[in-house]
């Protein structure tokens, strides 16, 4: 696992060209055949998908225009449908998404997370090195996140809400529709039952080979094992975004404002327009859903692809109050509702929208627009 952390700065490149490079080297065909295991052939492009630099349909249309037919890379497309498909039951369910959704997760015995897991210290080796390289890079593979959250919910018997807010706090690829409805699905509170991997599972797709562990048992012992005694010392994480101060901008009140925020980077939204461009970062937002420096910096260096941009931080009402504006556009988003202006929609892959109780159902609508 080390190797694949090894040169942590270009792990995530910020520049636009270097973001759609990497998207016409994705290797679809074999992301579906390795995807599970931790050296697999992944894209590393969700953090730019979350921070709406890229789309779902932008990958999806580049795989179709290399000539890839979608039979062949259904995994893949599969797994780009399953973040639209988090955002789309975050769009209906609002802030349901933040409580058990669909089951009351139990049993519970803190609202906490197990220290162990803080500190890269469970004494699982392959979860201890991704947490460790997790602090570092803002990555973590998709496999291992479940792993993670099945320990500190199923074993610790966290509640899954605060964990989640951890996890998503240090990552690049922060998507709290993604992360929370994850977690539960995990926690068996957005799933009709929990999901557990023991340490064969966690060797086989980590290249380890440990034993004796607290993980190391069979499948049907999992329900009635007790908390082991390495998780049960929980702790309180104080997580707060280290958000710049506000500095006075200019707005022309004669051309239309662009406002873009945490989950809209988009480079290419209305490029062809002379406009004001506005970075937008509330602080009741990242009191809300805090992010990390790492985080953080990650989006500035990200903001620098679109140009002339200007970083406001504040409350949107209060942005409105400051500055005479003409027209002011932005693209939709569960966490956009109090905007006042023009909502454009975002770039979704299918023309499919609202809840469906579950993942499947919603691909079985979505795969008949795809040319078979």
């Amino acid at each position: 696992m080390n190797d694949l952390f090894e040169n942590d700065i270009s792990l995530f490149p910020t520049t636009y060209n270097e973001i759609t490079q990497r998207i016409r080297s994705v290797k679809p065909v074999k992301y579906g055949k390795t995807r599970n295991f931790v050296d697999g052939s992944v894209t590393y492009l969700s953090p730019y998908i979350s921070r709406g630099v890229i789309s779902t349909q932008q990958i999806l249309s580049e795989l179709l225009t290399q000539g890839y037919q979608p039979q062949n890379i259904e995994k893949f497309i599969q797994e780009l449908a399953w973040r639209d498909y988090w955002q789309q039951v975050w769009i209906a369910k609002g802030e349901a998404i933040n409580t058990d959704l669909k089951n009351e997760q139990y049993p519970i015995s803190n609202t906490q997370i197990p220290k162990a897991v803080v500190d890269a210290n469970t004494g699982i080796k392959a979860l201890d090195t991704a947490i460790a390289h997790f602090y570092k890079t803002g990555y973590l593979h998709n496999h291992v996140r479940m792993y993670i959250a099945s320990i500190v919910c199923n074993m610790a018997q966290s509640h899954w809400k605060r964990p989640a807010q951890w996890m998503y706090y240090n990552l690049l690829d922060a998507d709290w529709a993604s992360n929370a409805l994850s977690w539960q699905w995990v926690a068996g509170a957005n799933s009709n039952k929990k999901y557990y991997a023991n340490q064969d599972n966690i060797n086989k797709y980590c290249h380890t080979k440990q034993t004796a562990t607290f993980l190391d048992v069979s499948y049907e012992a999992f329900g009635s094992l007790p908390i082991p005694n390495i998780l049960q010392e929980c702790t309180s994480i104080h997580l707060e975004t280290p958000l710049p101060t506000t500095t006075t901008i200019t707005i022309d009140e004669s051309l239309p404002t662009l406002v873009y925020n945490f989950y809209n980077l988009d480079p290419l939204w209305k490029k062809e327009v002379v406009a004001n461009r506005v970075l937008l970062l509330e602080p009741s937002h990242f009191k809300d859903y805090p992010i990390s420096q790492k985080t953080l910096d990650f989006i500035l260096a990200l903001s620098d692809n679109i140009e002339g941009i200007q970083l406001y931080v504040g409350a949107f009402d209060d942005f409105i109050r400051s500055y005479a504006f003409g027209a002011i556009y932005y693209k939709e988003h569960p966490l956009n509702n109090h905007y006042k202006g023009n909502e454009e929609p975002r770039d979704w892959m299918f023309s499919f929208k609202g809840y469906y109780p579950s993942f499947f159902a919603f691909w079985k609508k979505c795969k008949k627009e795809l040319p078979y």
